[in-house]
């Protein structure tokens, strides 16, 4: 009924900046040139209708157009259209979905999940099985990296003793001296003879020497851009990235989390100082879901179809795994919006504590309302977030929902060691995701992100563990001081957060 009020709303206003627009042009704009804008924003107006937004979002492009009509018309052409993403990934929606059915019929036949489903959470887990496509992989051993200097000189000692092939998948690529080490790691196998096929976003890389690329390029290794753009501020494509970050070597072991190849994901940019994040060593049968989903994208991007047995099937056996993993892959060419819709699923399912570490908070109003809720019920609701911001606008924004989580109970922390940038969710200590996507509207909307999903595994206590510390070298926000901030501080806060639907 809200939501109905709401868009009934929305139209009335809708209606209302029309009228306000077309008099104030007919009065003070006269010619042609008027009539054709006025019909334009008019049109724009009834398109953005007719998609069906969600009330905030439709709000904040209406606004847009009211302020400013010329460049909002473009701004909208350019990267608001629902359509013109449906239309852009339709061919990956139906590749992956064709693989999707390979994989599970060809080299996963047989798998049983009644384990977990049947358990506590079994909603949830079978809420997390409908979205994924993906099996729970049970012969699957984890290993929790806190930070870059734990996990570059693992992945580049498993690059040094890879067999048949590499397959790295990055947002960030920076042609420093971190990422110059992992050049001459990937340029010495090929030489050797070894399979390397390199994938990084264009826009994600876009300021990063394309000689970098060029000289592995040179040696022998396969390096493709995902979605190149030419002017990544006004292309279209510019608004749908590829925010993953995954590794695999011979099938048998995998990596994936929210650590980019660049010596500040190390420790050594001064601004940031010590680079906390979380990613993730996997070895066994899920290494062959994280191995599908570069598979797809490579395809997508090439055309070269790799769905072998060669590459899909697990080459070990791991004996000491515990629990279960599963992998899902979301994106702008799923129908759902599936990465929330699974981290609702995890804080309404949760009895007893939920720890959730982003380095940017930008939920709408159907997480906003789980956590609330959440934290009124009683459960432990806890948010890490980092103290000074990597980009001022989004840290505001974030800033902006703290009152409304504080009345409600939720704790918030704030981290000093250096800058928080993991992407976790644990909750009651059973259950765990951990991956690329931010707890924010792009990573839900607009981003290619890949979680993985773990369920009673050490892993998920050792993450609880490193919450505890992390919450140790944080400072708790004070609700009575937070309400009495500057009026300054909250105005900046609620102008960043307005834009916050677009971001």
């Amino acid at each position: 009924m809200l939501r109905r009020v709401q868009l009934l709303m929305t139209l009335i206003l809708t209606i209302g900046l029309i009228a306000f627009l077309s008099y104030y042009w007919s009065v003070y704009m006269v010619g042609w040139l008027s009539i054709v804008i006025i019909l334009v924003v008019m049109s724009v107006f009834v398109i953005i209708l007719l998609e069906n937004r969600n009330p905030e979002r439709t709000l904040v492009w209406a606004l847009v157009m009211m302020a400013l009509p010329v460049v909002g018309v473009f701004v909208y052409f350019t990267f608001g259209q629902n359509y013109r993403r449906k239309r852009m990934f339709r061919l990956k929606a139906m590749l992956d979905e064709e693989s999707y059915i390979k994989y599970r019929t060809q080299f996963k036949a047989g798998v049983h999940q009644s384990v977990f489903q049947e358990g506590r959470y079994g909603k949830v887990v079978t809420l997390i099985d409908s979205i994924s496509r993906l099996p729970i992989s049970y012969n699957t051993h984890t290993r929790i990296l806190t930070n870059g200097q734990e996990k570059f000189p693992i992945l580049l000692e498993e690059i040094r003793q890879a067999q048949h092939h590499i397959h790295l998948e990055y947002y960030i690529v920076r042609d420093d001296q971190l990422a110059l080490q992992l050049q001459e790691a990937l340029i010495e196998k090929a030489e050797q003879g070894i399979e390397v096929r390199f994938l990084y976003d264009a826009v994600g890389c876009f300021s990063t020497d394309k000689h970098y690329f060029k000289k592995m390029q040179a040696a022998g290794v396969e390096v493709r851009a995902f979605f190149p753009v030419v002017l990544p501020f006004i292309s279209s494509k510019s608004n749908y990235r590829n925010h993953r970050k995954i590794v695999v070597i011979d099938g048998t072991v995998a990596f994936t989390g929210g650590i980019n190849i660049g010596d500040e994901y190390i420790g050594r940019d001064q601004h940031f100082g010590f680079w906390r994040d979380t990613h993730l060593l996997v070895r066994g049968e899920a290494v062959s879901e994280l191995q599908l989903i570069f598979l797809q994208d490579w395809y997508y991007m090439t055309g070269e179809r790799l769905f072998t047995p060669f590459y899909m099937e697990p080459l070990e056996y791991v004996e000491e795994a515990t629990g279960g993993v599963q992998i899902i892959a979301s994106g702008p060419d799923e129908p759902h919006e599936a990465m929330k819709s699974l981290y609702f699923g995890l804080i309404t399912e949760a009895r007893e504590s939920v720890y959730i570490a982003s380095p940017y908070l930008i939920p709408d109003e159907d997480l906003m309302t789980a956590l609330k809720t959440a934290a009124m019920a009683g459960i432990d609701v806890r948010i890490l977030l980092p103290s000074f911001p990597d980009h001022k606008i989004v840290f505001f924004a974030s800033r902006s929902y703290f009152d409304d989580l504080l009345r409600a109970g939720v704790k918030i922390y704030e981290y000093n060691k250096g800058f928080m940038h993991s992407k976790v969710i644990v909750v009651d200590d059973a259950i765990a995701t951990i991956g690329t996507a931010n707890m924010d509207l792009r990573s839900f909307h607009l981003n290619f992100e890949v979680n993985a999903f773990l369920y009673g595994t050490n892993s998920v206590h050792e993450l609880t563990r490193d919450f505890y510390e992390d919450f140790s070298h944080s400072t708790q926000v004070d609700a009575d001081m937070f309400h009495r901030r500057p009026l300054r501080r909250r105005l900046i806060e609620s102008i960043s957060r307005l834009f916050s639907p677009l971001l």
